[in-house]
């Protein structure tokens, strides 16, 4: 049996993952070494390959193995658009969904002062350098509906203001309080056909 030092560390590593307390990290600790060693050798060789080679695509800081991801190096995509969601999950759930061609800009968060994210932590500077440097003619604010979220799509919409870019807000279909990552194909579709435009530049 492993020593116990080796069990903690491994119910310390689960419980980073979100929603995991300790009595789930226990439960898949145990569970893998009980039951499923060979998992655990390939769960853990996952996570190992993955921390070495996933970057952030350089264009919309998506995850990503090489310097573009597969959306940004597709000449399919409509570049007059860019749709700014706050995660990589985010963009999944919209690319699942099929309701949109554009590209993306990634911000890897939102705007949270009470957990000390200003938008200097996020891919501000990265979202003017798309506007600046390729034909963006539209910038589709896609946030989460929450409180985070209005205020991160505010700051943007604000900072872009003097762009010349339409500025759209996803509608109002998807549930005030709702996160993309949840949504259904036919909310999401809906609201990117109903898009709010907040400015024209």
């Amino acid at each position: 049996m492993p020593d116990e030092h080796a069990i903690g560390r491994l119910k310390e590593a689960l419980r980073r993952l979100p929603g995991v307390g300790p009595r789930t990290a226990q439960r898949i600790a145990f569970h893998m070494l009980e039951r499923d060693r060979e998992g655990a050798r390939l769960l853990a060789e996952a996570l190992m390959v993955a921390a070495e080679r996933v970057t952030h695509c350089g264009r919309c800081n998506n995850f990503s193995e090489a310097e573009l991801c597969r959306i940004c190096s597709s000449g399919k995509r409509n570049g007059d658009l860019l749709c700014v969601v706050e995660t990589p999950a985010d963009l999944d759930t919209i690319e699942q969904a099929g309701a949109y061609s554009g590209l993306y800009l990634v911000l890897m968060g939102h705007i949270s002062p009470l957990d000390g994210i200003g938008p200097d932590q996020l891919a501000v500077e990265l979202l003017l350098l798309n506007i600046n440097e390729y034909p963006v003619k539209e910038v589709i604010l896609a946030t989460n509906l929450t409180v985070e979220g209005e205020a991160t799509a505010d700051y943007l919409s604000g900072l872009l203001e003097s762009r010349d870019v339409v500025i759209s807000r996803l509608a109002r279909g998807v549930p005030v309080g709702g996160e993309l990552e949840y949504m259904d194909s036919n909310t999401l579709n809906q609201a990117f056909l109903e898009r709010r435009t907040l400015h024209r530049g």
